[in-house]
Protein backbone atom coordinates (compact mmCIF):
# COMPACT_ATOMS: atom_id res chain seq x y z
CA UNK A 1 0.00 0.00 0.00
CA UNK A 2 1.17 3.90 -0.95
CA UNK A 3 0.65 6.73 0.43
CA UNK A 4 -0.84 9.28 -2.44
CA UNK A 5 -2.70 12.48 -2.14
CA UNK A 6 -6.26 13.08 -4.11
CA UNK A 7 -6.68 16.76 -4.93
CA UNK A 8 -8.04 19.02 -7.58
CA UNK A 9 -5.76 19.45 -10.72
CA UNK A 10 -5.55 22.72 -12.46
CA UNK A 11 -8.52 22.24 -14.73
CA UNK A 12 -10.64 21.22 -11.45
CA UNK A 13 -10.61 17.32 -11.91
CA UNK A 14 -9.76 14.89 -9.29
CA UNK A 15 -6.21 13.76 -9.48
CA UNK A 16 -4.31 11.34 -7.68
CA UNK A 17 -0.08 12.13 -6.96
CA UNK A 18 1.97 9.00 -6.06
CA UNK A 19 5.25 11.10 -4.37
CA UNK A 20 7.38 8.17 -4.80
CA UNK A 21 6.75 8.07 -8.53
CA UNK A 22 6.24 12.21 -8.81
CA UNK A 23 3.33 10.45 -10.95
CA UNK A 24 0.07 12.61 -11.20
CA UNK A 25 -2.99 11.57 -13.01
CA UNK A 26 -6.38 12.58 -13.54
CA UNK A 27 -9.22 10.81 -12.06
CA UNK A 28 -11.99 9.15 -14.22
CA UNK A 29 -13.73 7.11 -11.68
CA UNK A 30 -14.49 6.80 -8.00
CA UNK A 31 -16.31 3.64 -6.67
CA UNK A 32 -18.12 5.73 -4.29
CA UNK A 33 -18.47 9.00 -5.27
CA UNK A 34 -21.35 10.47 -2.43
CA UNK A 35 -21.83 12.63 0.44
CA UNK A 36 -22.25 9.39 2.83
CA UNK A 37 -19.52 7.09 1.09
CA UNK A 38 -16.60 7.92 -0.66
CA UNK A 39 -13.89 5.95 -1.74
CA UNK A 40 -13.57 2.04 -3.34
CA UNK A 41 -12.02 1.51 -6.85
CA UNK A 42 -10.08 5.04 -8.11
CA UNK A 43 -9.92 4.52 -12.22
CA UNK A 44 -7.11 6.72 -13.41
CA UNK A 45 -7.01 7.92 -16.71
CA UNK A 46 -3.86 6.09 -17.61
CA UNK A 47 -6.06 2.79 -16.99
CA UNK A 48 -4.15 2.30 -13.72
CA UNK A 49 -6.76 1.28 -10.82
CA UNK A 50 -6.38 1.71 -6.97
CA UNK A 51 -8.55 1.18 -3.91
CA UNK A 52 -8.76 2.96 -1.16
CA UNK A 53 -10.99 2.12 1.72
CA UNK A 54 -14.08 3.84 1.59
CA UNK A 55 -15.09 6.59 4.26
CA UNK A 56 -18.19 7.59 6.02
CA UNK A 57 -18.68 11.19 4.45
CA UNK A 58 -16.30 13.22 1.18
CA UNK A 59 -13.74 14.28 3.09
CA UNK A 60 -12.01 17.87 2.48
CA UNK A 61 -9.27 17.96 -0.39
CA UNK A 62 -6.40 17.68 -0.07
CA UNK A 63 -6.40 14.21 1.75
CA UNK A 64 -3.24 11.94 1.83
CA UNK A 65 -4.59 8.27 2.54
CA UNK A 66 -3.42 4.92 1.90
CA UNK A 67 -4.16 2.98 -1.29
CA UNK A 68 -3.71 -0.44 -2.92
CA UNK A 69 -2.35 -0.75 -6.77
CA UNK A 70 -5.63 -3.52 -8.00
CA UNK A 71 -4.26 -2.64 -11.80
CA UNK A 72 -0.79 -1.14 -13.04
CA UNK A 73 -1.27 1.34 -15.88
Amino acid sequence: MANVMIQYNEQGQFCLYLPKKDLEEAITHFEFDEDNRWGGEVHLADGAIYYIDPMPSRPKLPITVRAKRLQAA
